[in-house]
């Protein structure tokens, strides 16, 4: 934002409403506040006097509204502003650190659409001494300070690299530091997380902060058309919104004047409308849901759904297989799973869409499917065929596969309604029924909120309060606060519940209509109402911003959007200070750094965590799962007692699960989330096998087919087969001479690479039934009794030993009187290599064999049903040698 862009927001966040103060630091998300901070500070409203600060804090001008503020001493800092008349302003406890971490990582991207890949110029800088445009994310080169720190830093051996989050792969820059600035290049893919990661290299005591980011592919906003018309919510409503869970920061905000598009949390941002004469006036200011998709942004209005695409704006109904009207409401998903395990090729859908009676889940291309009705519903959960049950809500929950409906019912429904609970498996398109029941008013209307969690666990929200179900439903109640029992209305000016926001790291917040806020965590039963941080006038919402951090969207008259940082852990901070609440634990430490781990049948997955804790609270470790009971989980408790502290780590074996690992207890001043990660056993997509020495690409590929005589067939046909030979799908042959023995080395890759030789045993045929060739070992070498006796003979010992593993030196044996072509299927025979009986018969590749100058080897996809298998030949014929 520019320079006049902040005076703009100051101006309109200070126009109107109650009185309130805030501060800012130089350091993006409040990364860095510390004793070498510069605090500004901020005050709104009429009745300001002077600030009130500590004698270890220096301000610029205590008797300015703006200003500026240094601690030199370390520790929690009481700051209020002192007004005139009889209220006192809210007083602020921030906590100012002591840290050696004083420098940041700029980065900035430019992207080659050419040939997928991204360049991004990396170099260091010091916030308290940056250039204004670097402070507001708008430099595209170092300052002259940055180039002069940077290059010292490197003097002392410093280089970044970038590390993606998801497959941990690491990137190096690609040359010497040029201008000041290091650049590396990286390819466009879906691990859109990454990591600027440097050395551990000190210049003056102090050190550069990693720093977590998203980097998509390019975003592209939907074009502002001349012409086109606003599109909005009714006058005077809320801020509705969504944004892609896997890039939070592509957001889409309909206000009641426009809608609003950004890619990088508004940093930038372009207007949303649509071409006129296809909705009337009313209609374009009746949105009331919207959802955000690879297909376009989906509005719902007046019970119709209707998509904009870039430079179209449609109308859904029976030519997507839904209904024309009724639709009451529609959802995407809010937590993000890049990989999950879907069997027989199945899908996962993006988005929902429900009428009071039918559920629908959609797909990308605009498909639409049917899940289910009420009255299929009341058969599912033997519920009464007289009772009227009608569609409540609809979310997705925090597993990648399932879907939460909340369903109204009522025999008379004139004064109290039942709400229930049923989950849907998009894998096993199974409906449970949950042990959910709350008793509510007819007219209550309830949002449900999942949490990241391994087991359903979710909140709900009315008007006024907040409804936990923690533990799989096995700890519910009202989220309470220190007065009004859990009315948050009673406790905010009588404002209702705008939205409920919740994070990775388990802080949950409510933001109620006129921008008061309360604060609690995860499986936290009480809620704290936090400082007033908003003027009530201001539509606003919370969100997420590129690198994880909450932010906040204001939204003004004027029809402009400015984002903000918002200090959530300082918050925090400050408001449990007086509450003398303290964490239970010291340090919860564990080393699972991955969200998904894919296992093969007979592997085994070893995690640990560990949790220091004072010696009389007697805290454990809790390790939750969610989903089939299909593997053996060993667990290992170590205690060890030092200075007062007890330390106790756990060892974990486990599989194809959503598993937690959490503290047995629990507090809002805990900063570490409890860890949530997917194991999958089964079919790895993105595995698959090949023999070494194989090559697909390098050839020239022609028009080819070969013949094999009858004679070398193993039915012995009346005519000889011809074989046509496809270069695309079997690759380049692999040269051998028939002298030689051929043992083929099978090899595990991944999407990452080369994994592991494959050690179990295979055996191989050949697919167009040639029987000339052989094996080198006979079953009498490797015959031995499975008993200390046997009866009668075990029949005829000298058959070739088909059966191939990497260190029996059993080899192919060719003949020596005609040179061939070869294509041989393998199978694998170790059960290991096939963990889902539903893929079985996807052990299966192709490997073609030329002896005499070629050998041809092709790899498949490994465990997928009947995949394209890739092969290649080289001669267009066979032939007899010639006698001399």
């Amino acid at each position: 934002m520019s320079a006049r862009g902040v005076a703009v927001l100051l101006s309109w966040l200070s126009c109107c409403g109650s009185a309130l103060w805030r501060y800012s630091s130089n350091s993006p998300n409040y990364r860095i506040f510390s004793t070498r901070s510069t605090i500004k500070l901020e005050y709104e409203g009429t009745l300001f006097s002077e600030w009130s600060v500590p004698r270890t804090c220096s301000i610029k001008n205590k008797s300015s509204p703006k200003t500026e503020l240094r601690c030199s001493s370390p520790g929690v800092q009481t700051i209020r502003p002192i007004v005139t008349g009889p209220d006192l302003e809210e007083e602020r406890y921030l906590s100012v650190d002591v840290s050696h971490t004083c420098f940041l990582w700029y980065y900035n991207v430019i992207n080659f659409i050419h040939n997928l890949t991204q360049v991004v110029t990396v170099w260091i800088y010091d916030p308290e001494n940056a250039d204004p445009n670097e402070l507001l994310r708008n430099a595209n080169e170092p300052s002259l300070n940055s180039i002069i720190l940077s290059k010292q830093f490197a003097t002392l051996g410093q280089k970044p690299t970038i590390q993606t989050f998801l497959e941990r792969k690491v990137y190096f820059p690609h040359r010497q530091m040029k201008n000041g600035a290091w650049q590396i290049t990286i390819p466009m893919n879906s691990d859109v997380l990454k990591e600027i990661e440097g050395n551990q290299v000190a210049f003056q005591d102090c050190f550069i902060a990693d720093i977590l980011f998203l980097l998509t592919t390019p975003l592209l906003t939907m074009p502002e058309i001349p012409g086109f018309l606003p599109i909005s919510s009714p006058q005077g409503s809320q801020l509705i919104a969504d944004w892609a869970a896997c890039v939070p920061s592509s957001v889409v905000v309909v206000a009641d004047m426009e809608t609003f598009q950004t890619n990088n949390s508004f940093h930038t941002w372009t207007r949303i409308r649509v071409p006129p004469n296809i909705l009337t006036d009313d209609e374009r200011h009746s949105v009331s849901d919207v959802t955000l998709s690879e297909d376009g942004i989906f509005f719902l209005i007046n019970d119709i759904l209707y998509i904009k695409k870039f430079s179209a704006f449609t109308r859904l109904g029976e030519d997507v297989n839904l209904p024309n009207g009724g639709i009451i409401g529609i959802t995407s998903r809010k937590w993000c799973w890049v990989k999950y395990l879907l069997k027989d090729k199945g899908r996962r859908s993006n988005m929902a869409v429900w009428t009071e009676n039918e559920v629908y889940l959609g797909y990308t291309s605009l498909e639409f499917v049917k899940i289910i009705t009420t009255e299929k519903l009341k058969e599912l959960l033997n519920l009464s065929s007289a009772a009227t049950l009608t569609i409540h809500n609809v979310e997705y929950t925090g597993h990648p596969l399932e879907l939460a409906v909340l369903l109204n019912y009522c025999m008379t429904c004139n004064a109290i309604k039942k709400i229930y609970l049923a989950i849907y498996n998009e894998d096993t398109k199974q409906w449970v029924y949950q042990d959910f029941a709350l008793d509510v008013t007819i007219d209550t209307f309830l949002i449900p909120h999942f949490i990241y969690s391994a087991m359903p666990e979710l909140i709900l929200q009315d008007k006024h309060r907040i409804y936990y179900y923690y533990h799989n439903f096995t700890d519910t109640g009202v989220v309470q606060t220190p007065t009004e029992f859990g009315n948050l209305s009673s406790l905010s000016h009588n404002s209702i519940i705008h939205d409920v926001f919740i994070d990775y790291y388990g802080n949950i917040m409510v933001k109620m209509e006129n921008n008061v806020m309360f604060y609690f965590k995860i499986n936290i039963k009480d809620a704290l109402k936090l400082h007033l941080w908003t003027n009530s006038t201001i539509k606003s919402l919370i969100s997420l911003n590129s690198s994880g951090q909450i932010y906040l969207i204001y939204v003004f008259e004027n029809g402009t959007v400015h984002p903000q940082e918002y200090p959530l852990k300082l918050e925090a901070q400050s408001v449990t200070f007086n509450t003398k609440e303290k964490c239970p634990f010291m340090a919860f430490h564990n080393n699972i750094f991955g969200v998904f781990y894919f296992l093969d049948k007979g592997q085994n997955l070893t995690v640990w965590a560990q949790i220091v804790y004072l010696e009389n609270i007697g805290l454990y470790i809790i390790v939750e799962s969610y989903g089939p009971n299909i593997l053996e989980k060993k667990d290992h408790v170590h205690y060890e007692i030092a200075s007062g502290y007890c330390t106790k780590t756990m060892h974990e074996n486990t599989g194809l699960l959503l598993v937690r690992v959490r503290p047995s207890d629990y507090a809002k001043t805990c900063p570490v989330a409890p860890k949530v990660f997917q194991i999958a056993v089964g079919c790895d997509a993105g595995k698959f096998i090949a023999v070494k020495g194989f090559n697909k690409k390098e050839c020239l590929h022609y028009d080819f087919f070969y013949i094999i005589e009858k004679s070398y067939l193993r039915t012995r046909p009346s005519k000889h087969l011809r074989v046509q030979y496809n270069w695309e799908k079997y690759g380049c042959p692999l040269r051998v001479d028939f002298r030689e023995k051929f043992h083929p080395l099978i090899q595990l890759y991944n999407e990452n690479g080369y994994v592991e030789d494959v050690e179990v045993n295979f055996i191989v045929w050949e697919i167009h039934g040639r029987d000339d060739y052989s094996f080198n070992t006979t079953m009498k070498k490797n015959y031995k009794h499975c008993f200390s006796y046997a009866i009668g003979k075990p029949g005829d010992l000298n058959q070739p030993y088909e059966i191939i593993n990497k260190s029996n030196h059993n080899h192919l044996v060719w003949p020596l009187d005609h040179s061939g072509m070869y294509v041989f299927r393998v199978k694998i025979l170790d059960p290991n290599y096939s963990p889902s009986a539903y893929l079985v018969a996807a052990f299966l590749f192709l490997l073609m064999l030329l002896f005499f100058t070629i050998l041809v080897l092709s790899y498949f996809h490994y465990m997928r049903i009947y995949r394209e298998y890739i092969y290649v030949p080289f001669y267009k014929s066979e032939r007899k040698p010639k006698n001399n």
